[in-house]
């Protein structure tokens, strides 16, 4: 094992304020949903140019209740990408609807807008793209595409909190968009989630559907029309959303010059394929949340696993990002099969996702070079 220092491919960046604020909470006695829930709320909204915006137990808790708030259900589908996170195309299941897969671009890794227009019919209710590692989606494309079919948009931003397209914040325009404070995103609520909404009575859904389906009466006594679950944010984790989002343009400038030292320092024989580095005059609108480029295996004696222990031997974590979901135990019972989607099914077989967090300096990030170099001159067929 390396003498160096461990080099994890995500962490949270937690500093002693933080940490201060949570200690305050709990000394204030109200440690579920109360003031500190409502304050990171509205420190939300605002970032986001004074949209609604209600935060949840996690990200894949607002991906539920957007598409419950959407009136999705049984006999409805729902297209989305198959090179995402499970929670997306987990939730269409479990509302009852069906995921139609659909393949991204080769490039972007971000939904193919082509393939989901071939894919939208009568039972078509919805979109829900991934905005990839932080990479905005074709904004202008997607809603153009969804307005002329009359379809809701959810979404999924759990990796691009602070990305932008051409100058607007993701969340700060669209339909419903969704965001994750899981300690791997950029900006961590230990757990969390939130929903970036549009549309006053779906706000007021969210509410009680977030506790219980509980509505209070006139009078002050409560009703349940609807079966709710449970999915507030206690106050201890509103508190360390609090002080993230405060610390997020530095923290997403840092990515951006750590990304931008990988482009320069990244050199491997046999090439890998980078990520892409963002759209052209506006780079700036990538978050970066992960850097993944993907590996020639096919000149290499080694495999992915293999390559990612030969990284942990040197100190130095890696991790999957994404598998491709439509060739998961669950959604080949939909009829998916390998060959279906073939970008997708690439960009899984051969992605690793390398160190990327604000904790990383220059030379991390010069050393993880170092040392994909290193492991794959050796291992090159």
């Amino acid at each position: 094992m390396s003498a160096l220092p461990y080099l994890s491919f995500a962490r949270p960046a937690l500093d002693e304020a933080t940490i201060a604020s949570v200690a305050d909470v709990l000394r204030s006695g109200w440690i579920t949903s109360g003031p500190k829930l409502k304050a990171f709320e509205a420190a939300l909204s605002e970032y986001v140019g004074g949209r609604p915006v209600r935060c949840v137990s996690s990200a894949t808790a607002a991906l539920e209740l957007a598409l419950n708030v959407c009136g999705i259900g049984p006999g409805d589908e729902v297209i989305t990408p198959a090179m995402t996170f499970f929670a997306a195309p987990n939730m269409v299941v479990k509302v009852g609807a069906t995921p139609v897969f659909v393949d991204v671009e080769a490039v972007t890794r971000n939904v193919d807008l082509a393939a989901v227009a071939a894919r939208i019919g009568p039972r078509t209710k919805a979109i829900l793209p991934t905005h990839f590692a932080g990479l905005p989606c074709d904004m202008d494309g997607l809603y153009e595409l969804a307005k002329k079919h009359k379809l809701r948009v959810i979404e999924d931003a759990a990796l691009a909190i602070g990305s932008s397209w051409r100058g607007k914040r993701i969340g700060s325009f669209g339909d419903i968009c969704v965001f994750s404070f899981h300690p791997n995103k950029n900006i961590t609520s230990i757990e969390g989630g939130a929903l970036v909404m549009n549309d006053e009575h779906e706000v007021r859904e969210i509410e009680r559907l977030r506790f219980h389906g509980i509505a209070y009466l006139p009078d002050r006594t409560r009703d349940v029309a609807t079966a709710g679950g449970k999915f507030n944010l206690p106050d201890v984790n509103a508190a360390v959303g609090l002080a993230q989002l405060a610390q997020l343009s530095a923290f997403n400038e840092k990515r951006r010059a750590l990304a931008g030292r990988y482009f320069e320092r990244f050199r491997t024989q046999p090439a890998c394929e980078l990520p892409h580095p963002g759209y052209t005059n506006d780079e700036d609108g990538h978050s970066w949340n992960m850097f993944a480029p993907l590996l020639p295996l096919a000149q290499m004696t080694l495999s992915r696993r293999e390559f990612r222990e030969a990284l942990e031997q040197r100190g130095i974590g890696t991790g999957v990002s994404y598998e491709a979901a439509h060739l998961t135990t669950l959604y080949r019972r939909f009829g998916y099969h390998r060959g279906n989607l073939p970008h997708t099914e690439r960009i899984a077989d051969t992605t690793v996702t390398l160190p990327l967090h604000p904790a990383l300096t220059a030379a991390d990030v010069d050393r993880v070079c170092a040392a994909c170099a290193e492991v794959l001159a050796a291992h090159t067929r």
